[in-house]
């Protein structure tokens, strides 16, 4: 991956664990429908099929399902089997090692309500110095996207002026023994996004940039609704691949989902 001045590093990001059995087995399930292996709408292997492939329990293949149900990346029809729902970008698998696929959508899912509730409380108590702090970070993003560098630091800078807003130890404490995990799916999102438009990091520095002027103008529910679709587009965005732009400018549909 690119780094602040542009050259390709990776190394400084912890990686995440590899995680239990059902998840290795979901990031290989990913892997290949990320991979072009299962197209969209074509037709999964059976559990067994996919138990024997893999080594494992059908018990172990059918958690792994389900949580790819839970993402959206498949859907099953009762008495037909398991479809591709959705091809996650391919680009992804170029970035983040395999097994810690799992847990980059784990992080997200957390994420979208955690961070939702600290933008809300940062409208709700931000002072002047918070207020400063943030625009600050959000200026120094501007200048990333014109220098074109990556600009995962100044990400997260945003994002932890934000919790140290809330005027509470707890969301600052958590976003800080996170960072790694964060950092980890920022970078890739990020990284992501310089390979596809211009357009694509300017749509992400705008939803930056609404989550602020809400959290500016104390609007708590502005801002948690405003954060809430950041990191859910955040995980559209890398996982999802281009075709659901529309969800990056307000569409509600999905509850899933650049940081």
């Amino acid at each position: 991956m690119q780094s602040e001045d542009g050259t390709v590093a990776l190394g400084h990001m912890a990686p995440l664990r590899q995680g239990k059995l059902s998840e290795q087995i979901y990031a290989q399930i990913f892997g290949l429908i990320a991979g072009g292996e299962f197209p969209e709408q074509s037709k999964l292997p059976t559990e067994n099929d996919l138990a024997l492939r893999f080594d494992v329990s059908r018990t172990i293949v059918r958690e792994a399902l389900a949580r790819l149900r839970d993402d959206g990346i498949v859907v099953s029809r009762q008495g037909a089997g398991t479809f591709v729902k959705r091809r996650p970008d391919s680009a992804v698998l170029k970035f983040a090692p395999l097994g810690s696929i799992a847990d980059i959508q784990r992080c997200f899912e957390f994420r979208s309500g955690f961070e939702a509730d600290m933008a809300a409380f940062a409208a709700s108590r931000a002072d002047d110095v918070s207020i400063k702090r943030i625009s600050d970070a959000l200026e120094t993003l501007d200048d990333i996207i014109r220098k074109g560098s990556l600009g995962t630091d100044a990400d997260f800078d945003f994002h932890f002026a934000i919790a140290e807003a809330t005027s509470n130890r707890f969301f600052v404490s958590v976003m800080a023994s996170l960072r790694p995990h964060i950092a980890f799916g920022m970078n890739l999102s990020r990284s992501m996004s310089l390979m596809h438009p211009a357009a694509r990091v300017k749509n992400v520095q705008a939803e930056h940039q609404t989550i602020f002027e809400a959290i500016r103008q104390r609007e708590p529910q502005r801002a948690h609704e405003a954060m809430r679709r950041h990191v859910e587009n955040a995980r559209f965005r890398m996982f999802e691949g281009e075709k659901n732009e529309t969800l990056r400018k307000g569409d509600k549909r999905g509850n899933l989902s650049d940081h």
